[in-house]
């Protein structure tokens, strides 16, 4: 069946440019000032004049062409595809691929491997670079859009190429030589593989990105992700507590360095490296504004900050709860300190904190976001709950009720028949829900893909 030109429009907000001319859902937007979007940005970037012309095709086939005085304000469309254009899909096979580790029988968009610039702008997904054209990299810089979240990790082009298992991984890092000379601000993301880019190659990978200063803003570490799913894919180990503490001194000793010629810090081991090894956080001071946050640079760390804070403006009361909390092995210490330091104040909120081992995925597995509603509910299961149960907005599906096995908040509630609320992610949603339930626990937008990140932690 023929494509059909332009691009359907969902919904027009009320009391917009595009209601008052009368566009509807169905309609169809064609061009502006004789341009087709490709894309959600070109047409953001047509609009950014005085005026425009917009032809559109009405659902009835008409054919509207509307002078609009727009004075650079939005139309006031929502069109059915966020992006107006289809994802692009990942064309590399990583050897530490989250996806290639899936079991069978899941939903098809957990399958879905993105690599698609447009989402790091829109949502902060990381990309590689490697399905980009100079086209691409030119439209970056000519819509002077930013920051542009890349997964590199390692600079080494021979060994980039065996890891992300693409012969043109390797050349797809002159790409941030572009970005750099038009002053395009980036982030970087190493995921961390044991004996293959950490070390030396990991020491070579700092070195060369740190060149970038300032326009490559920070740089994180991050573990790699095992699960039990891994038979016929590359042979793996995991990070232990000794290869997580070498990674920290090697970034510590970088960090020092950094500060001192450029006032940055730049580069940043992920909050498991620190808990995996025993070692205290870094100050808060050491994030340089939590940057890498969404990688879980410093998640714990911003969380106690919040905690602490929103405690030291409380008075406390002697009103009387049971409740209980859910969590990943990785943050159960730090959730536990939490509920000590509310208990304090609050003696008579009896909370019991529930460590959930990730048998889904496996037990080498430890984030919050990665756990399942068949694994709260086999594991607590006759646990005693108290009068609600509380669960990170991590655990769901973005902005639905929905576990990553497709189990809904409804089931884990008849099954463990307590309420759920959800709690959001900061120190003060936190502190708030174990006080008193959530006026609105509805699911957020929390994250910025289908499958819950690793970086997921608490």
């Amino acid at each position: 069946m023929k494509k059909k030109r332009g691009h359907l429009i969902r919904s027009v907000d009320p009391g917009s440019i595009a209601d008052e001319l009368g566009l509807k859902p169905g309609d169809r937007l064609i061009s502006i000032d004789g341009h087709d979007p490709e894309d959600i940005f070109d047409y953001e970037y047509y609009l950014e004049n005085e005026s425009v012309v917009v032809l559109v095709e009405t659902a009835e086939g008409e054919e509207w062409e509307l002078d609009i005085e727009n004075d650079y304000q939005d139309l006031g469309l929502t069109f059915e595809n966020g992006l107006m254009s289809e994802y692009r899909s990942c064309t590399n096979k990583c050897i530490f691929c989250f996806i290639d580790q899936m079991p069978p029988g899941m939903r098809d968009t957990l399958y879905f491997k993105d690599d698609d610039s447009r989402l790091s702008f829109l949502q902060g997904n990381y990309v590689t670079l490697t399905n980009m054209k100079k086209k691409d990299i030119d439209r970056i810089i000519r819509f002077k859009l930013s920051p542009i979240n890349i997964s590199v990790h390692t600079t080494n082009p021979e060994l980039r190429c065996m890891m992300l298992h693409n012969r043109f991984a390797g050349k797809a890092l002159e790409n941030i030589d572009r970005l750099y000379q038009a002053k395009t601000p980036m982030n970087g993301q190493i995921v961390l593989c044991k004996g293959i880019n950490d070390g030396d190659e990991l020491e070579r990978t700092i070195r060369d990105l740190s060149r970038y200063i300032p326009y490559m803003e920070s740089v994180s570490v991050v573990p790699v992700g095992l699960t039990k799913f891994r038979d016929g894919l590359y042979p793996l180990e995991p990070i232990t507590p000794e290869d997580a503490a070498r990674t920290i001194d090697q970034v510590e000793r970088w960090q020092r360095g950094l500060y001192e010629e450029h006032g940055t810090h730049f580069i940043h081991a992920s909050d498991e490296f620190y808990i995996l090894a025993g070692r205290p956080l870094p100050e808060a001071e050491r994030y340089d504004g939590y940057i890498q946050l969404e990688n879980g640079v410093g998640m714990v760390r911003l969380m106690t900050e919040e905690v602490f804070e929103t405690l030291a403006q409380l008075e406390g009361d002697k009103k009387e709860e049971e409740l209980s909390v859910a969590t990943g092995l990785l943050a159960a210490d730090y959730i536990r300190g939490f509920l000590d330091e509310i208990a304090k104040k609050f003696p008579n909120r009896k909370v019991r904190l529930y460590p959930i081992v990730n048998e889904f995925f496996g037990e080498m597995i430890t984030v919050s976001g990665l756990i399942t509603g068949r694994d709260l509910i086999r594991q607590l299961s006759g646990k005693p709950l108290g009068k609600r149960l509380l669960l990170p907005v991590n655990m769901f599906r973005s902005g639905e009720d929905v576990f990553l096995d497709d189990v809904t908040r409804q089931q884990v509630e008849n099954a463990l028949q307590v309420p759920v609320n959800i709690v959001k992610s900061s120190g003060q949603d936190f502190v708030a829900a174990v006080l008193a339930p959530p006026e609105d626990d509805g699911p957020a937008e929390h994250g910025a893909y289908e499958l819950p990140g690793l970086e997921q932690i608490i």
